[in-house]
């Protein structure tokens, strides 16, 4: 185990912020792809059953109808995109498409209490899942990418104003925020 930890600090893993621009990288891309699909009708008919019975975007359909509903969505989701790339060279631009993406998630998630035939009942109810909300459980780990985000960016936003509290970096790994606070 020694070699492959070695092995893995020799070839970079540990350098450059390699994880914090993986996953701001990651999130761009899940956006873009997301955002897509919600221009054309098959996915306007896909998420009825995910937006008419989601407690906090529910109220979408009523404003905009369901083909509103998921331009309003994909424009939503094309815009954290935006912002999300933004965050590599503007902080604050990068917190505002974090806080967003955290919203987003937040919002999916909520969707899974309510989800009509969410639990396998032939399988006995919960925590049997059916593909609905199986569907919906990888936004779990989203909305945390999201939070990781938003703290990366707040961090160093505070960082580039030079009035960083020792509190503020208490559990940070970041290299670069290290580094900074050194300066």
């Amino acid at each position: 185990m020694n070699y492959l930890t070695n092995l893995l600090v020799k070839i970079g893993v540990l350098k450059n912020d390699l994880d914090y621009h993986l996953i701001r990288t990651s999130m761009v891309i899940i956006f873009l792809f997301f955002g897509y699909q919600k221009w054309f009708q098959y996915e306007a008919q896909a998420l009825i059953p995910y937006i008419s019975n989601g407690p906090l975007i529910s109220w979408l359909y009523p404003v905009f109808g369901p083909r509103g509903a998921t331009y309003f969505l994909g424009g939503a989701e094309w815009l954290f995109a935006g912002l999300l790339l933004s965050g590599f060279w503007n902080k604050k631009m990068g917190i505002l498409g974090a806080l967003g993406s955290c919203f987003t998630f937040i919002a999916t998630v909520t969707i899974i209490p309510f989800m009509p035939d969410g639990w396998a009942s032939s399988a006995g109810g919960f925590p049997a899942m059916t593909e609905k909300v199986a569907f919906l459980m990888k936004d779990l780990v989203l909305f945390a990418v999201s939070f990781y985000l938003l703290k990366q960016d707040v961090v160093r936003a505070s960082l580039s104003g030079k009035h960083v509290q020792g509190s503020v970096m208490s559990g940070q790994t970041s290299a670069w925020a290290s580094s900074q606070q050194n300066t």
